[in-house]
């Protein structure tokens, strides 16, 4: 009975939007704040927190609140806090989402209720594509995983072994990545994937030693990084000469110092790394660490950053209307400077446009960190691009 008066009240509450007079306007952060995305979740929200704390809670005349939710990593329960939020709490905004299955599970709430979603991590291409009211100020895998390949053909690597996560960035990140490889010449042996749930990496960490590639390309989701790595020395990978190449997911700065020495050398591209080298980095990276206990902010935690400004920024140009057709034709072909560099919003598709950095850890003042060496500038993604 419950649930059919929940469906009742979203019926009726997705029927029209919020009130647009309100002069509180609230975001509705969903996040997974427990599970085993957890540290995604944390990096978020703890980015969403400093952005309030430096650029105040006002704006455009009108008060800003924030009401977090954790929805535990699972879908189904995304969706029932997207509801409750639209329904009950009257958000104007939908943001956070830390996995492509709660993006997903959350856009046709944000269709219907024409409310924008602002997802500040999930990875996977087609999100933006879920809803018209989907904006995105993370990253997509593909505009990693295309320069990764690229590369790797220049710097004489052959013959790949690709092992991704199953779900949505995994199969973006080994689709692109191969396709691109093969593109330049080179040759994908075996393409591996493992659960996203509780991955053991050891029999296809084996299969990928059998093989003898030159490298192995990595994609596993922000937070199990450590969890691969530990394993692929524990099978004594480290020692066969293969290279271990990645997107940046997996030398995550919110873990990279737990990983130990044996990830030196590594080579990666991603959008963020704690040591860009920009004055707006240092001081973001600083105000972080001071506001958690010493915390590092990694690429989840700018993708928060950016999606506060951009919500900031559209209200902005509306004078402070919530009006969700109005907010997403204002974050369209938005550019500004953030903590990774010049970034902006893809007007036709709505997804992140931003530099991509082939980086190589390295210990810089006792510390690993992803040492930039080489930057793409002003990458879209690729799999959009190649639907043209």
């Amino acid at each position: 009975m419950i649930r059919r008066e929940l469906l009742l009240a979203v019926a009726v509450g997705l029927a029209a939007p919020a009130a647009h007079a309100q002069e509180t306007v609230k975001i509705g952060l969903i996040l997974p704040m427990t599970g085993q995305q957890a540290s995604t979740g944390k990096q978020v929200d703890a980015a969403v927190k400093l952005f309030l704390a430096q650029k105040g809670n006002m704006v455009a005349g009108k008060k800003i609140e924030v009401i977090l939710k954790d929805d535990t990593g699972v879908p189904d329960v995304a969706k029932r806090l997207a509801q409750e939020l639209v329904v009950n709490d009257k958000v104007a905004i939908l943001a956070g989402f830390g996995l492509t299955p709660i993006a997903l599970a959350v856009a046709p709430i944000a269709t219907q209720a024409k409310v924008p979603e602002v997802v500040m991590a999930a990875g996977t291409s087609s999100i933006t594509e879920a809803s018209p009211f989907v904006v995105r100020t993370a990253f997509t895998l593909a505009q990693s995983s295309v320069p990764m390949a690229e590369w790797s053909i220049k710097n004489g690597i052959k013959k790949v072994v690709t092992l991704v996560s199953d779900f949505g960035p995994g199969i973006d990140a080994e689709k692109s990545f191969t396709e691109k490889f093969k593109a330049d010449g080179g040759t994908v042996i075996e393409s591996l994937r493992v659960p996203l749930r509780s991955p053991d990496f050891s029999p296809v960490l084996q299969k990928a030693a059998d093989a003898k590639p030159d490298a192995l390309f990595v994609f596993v989701p922000s937070g199990a990084g450590a969890q691969f790595v530990k394993q692929f020395v524990e099978r004594g990978l480290d020692k066969t000469g293969i290279k271990l190449i990645a997107t940046g997911d997996v030398t995550d700065d919110d873990q990279l110092n737990g990983m130990g020495d044996v990830v030196i050398g590594v080579i990666n591209a991603h959008n963020y790394s704690a040591n860009h080298d920009s004055a707006m980095n240092k001081a973001y990276v600083e105000a972080f660490r001071k506001a958690n206990n010493g915390l590092r902010p990694n690429f989840m935690s700018v993708g928060g950053w950016d999606g506060m400004n951009l919500i900031y920024e559209a209200l902005k140009k509306t004078n402070g209307a919530t009006d969700g057709e109005k907010l997403v034709a204002a974050m369209k072909g938005m550019a500004w400077e953030s903590p990774r560099g010049p970034i902006s919003i893809d007007p036709e598709t709505r997804d992140i446009v931003q530099n991509i950095y082939i980086r190589k850890v390295e210990k810089v003042g006792g510390e690993l960190y992803n040492v930039e060496f080489a930057t793409i500038p002003n990458v879209k993604d690729p799999v959009k691009a190649a639907k043209k």
